[in-house]
């Protein structure tokens, strides 16, 4: 059963006003077909939708290298690379489960990746609630600051996760 809510209470759900809540992959079941899930990475979150038997979609976009990827399936372990794994709860989402995992399938193979336009959040949003909208980008076009801040961790993460960073201690003598 579906609950209905007002026009503005929708927009806080797609916008992320609304908190996520952290699955457990231990002790929790998996999440619902069509779920936004949602993985804190260096600097930034990523996001996928959940299309059962343990796979995500996701636009792979810089989640892993400083390289545009497209949109692919992939194992829920992949998409989280050992990160908290957070469902994004969608109450007003205009589609949902099956159709929100068709939707997801009907995009694998795009290469048209674009960090400002055409993100792994943006597809989520578009997936769930037919609309093109990345609250990330949204806050860093916002807070110029908070974006070179963000730009920095991820570059420093990608470097990091493929061990070209030296640990500063290392390079002390």
């Amino acid at each position: 059963m579906r609950i209905g809510l007002n026009h503005s209470a929708a927009r806080r759900c797609i916008f992320n006003e609304v908190t996520p809540v952290r699955w457990d992959v231990e002790t929790q079941s998996e999440p619902p077909l069509g779920a936004h899930l949602i993985t804190p990475r260096q600097g930034y979150h990523h996001h996928g939708i959940y299309v059962g038997q343990g796979k995500v979609v996701h636009y792979a976009g810089l989640s892993a290298t400083l390289r545009r990827g497209s949109v692919e399936e992939v194992s829920i372990e992949r998409f989280a690379i050992g990160c908290d794994i957070w469902i994004q709860p969608s109450p007003a989402a205009k589609y949902y489960g099956e159709q929100a995992v068709r939707r997801a399938r009907s995009r694998l193979g795009e290469d048209s990746y674009r960090l400002l336009t055409n993100n792994c959040e943006h597809f989520c949003v578009w997936c769930l609630y037919d609309e093109s909208r990345s609250v990330q980008v949204e806050g860093c076009l916002a807070h110029p600051g908070a974006a070179w801040r963000t730009a920095i961790a991820m570059f420093k993460g990608v470097l990091a996760s493929r061990g070209q960073m030296a640990e500063p201690a290392a390079n002390a003598s």
